[in-house]
């Protein structure tokens, strides 16, 4: 309906004047992909069992070096985490040693890497030098290279000794490489396992971490939270407890006798006991008589013939 119309009055705006501005739209965020065949963090089980591996292993590696580099040295494991190689190899330095290890039936390679720098200070010291660090990153020699690879044989030793029946492939030293962008020893989207840890060699402090497929571990760690069906429960307690080792032990019958006479037992006493020639010994489990048995002999050992059970 016309205004006009209404109250005989030109109809005029409200508003005179209306500006209109178009605010440009915040650009959204861009929501990351998810694979959830690959989860990107360790389940806490699996975590634990790793931290507790690369434990022992920064302990062996601290022993090792102490032995070989003959200067003090403590090696103390940081942390444990589930990352890409592309993440992992992003938060290392630009230069520094990465030692590429072969792991068979695999693919993807381990590394183990720290500082040219700390390597070449242990370097020194294996040649009885004071161990001071040099001043810039560079490359290793042939003698250096010879000498650090040495090493990293033996930390292989120490990390297959640490790591047990959760790594089964054999590794081995495959290359040394110095450029942590261009070391490829996955492919980005790789899962690798990383420990870093803290090495202490003399007065020298380092940062150090180990990168191991994660296809090489994850297998051997079994199921996060297995469950088990509850159907069979007694025969899963049965099968257990008797799996349990016990103690037994031969009892002869037991004789009363006052304390003053055990207060004076001296060598030579004779002490008799109620238990008959003929009667067989109690075969006992937890104070408990479970059988009868004679004594008997098992080559230089004694040992025991059962003549009847209890009911």
């Amino acid at each position: 309906m016309d205004a006009r119309c209404l109250t005989n009055e030109p109809s005029a705006p409200i508003v005179p004047h209306v500006t209109t501005l178009q605010a440009p739209s915040p650009d959204a965020p861009e929501a990351p992909v998810y694979d959830f065949r690959r989860p990107t963090t360790l389940a806490r089980e699996h975590s634990r069992v790793l931290e507790l591996a690369f434990e022992t292993f920064a302990r062996q590696w601290g022993t090792q070096l102490t032995a070989k580099v003959r200067v003090l040295s403590q090696v103390e494991c940081d942390f444990v985490q589930l990352q890409t190689y592309d993440e992992y190899a992003a938060s290392l330095p630009a230069t520094t040693a990465m030692v590429l290890c072969e792991l068979e039936h695999t693919a993807p390679k381990a590394v183990i890497q720290f500082p040219t720098i700390a390597a070449l200070s242990w370097v020194n010291a294996m040649l009885g030098g004071q161990g001071t660090p040099v001043d810039h990153e560079r490359t290793f020699t042939q003698i250096e290279h010879a000498l650090v690879r040495r090493l990293m044989d033996d930390a292989l030793e120490d990390l297959r000794y640490s790591l047990g029946s959760i790594l089964l492939a054999p590794i081995t030293v495959d290359a040394i490489q110095y450029n942590s962008q261009f070391a490829q020893a996955a492919a980005t989207s790789e899962l690798m396992i990383v420990a870093g840890f803290e090495l202490r060699v003399g007065e020298n402090v380092a940062r150090a971490t180990v990168a191991l497929p994660a296809v090489a571990l994850l297998p051997q760690l079994g199921e996060t939270n297995p469950t088990h069906s509850t159907e069979n429960a007694r025969e899963l307690v049965d099968a257990q407890l008797a799996r349990v080792p016990v103690d037994v032990a031969l009892r002869l019958a037991p004789a009363a006798v006052r304390p003053s006479v055990v207060l004076g037992l001296a060598v030579g006493d004779l002490l008799p006991l109620p238990h008959p020639q003929h009667r067989p010994f109690d075969l006992t489990v937890g104070g408990q008589t479970v059988a009868s048995a004679a004594l008997g002999s098992s080559g230089s050992r004694l040992a025991c013939v059962i003549v009847n059970t209890e009911d």
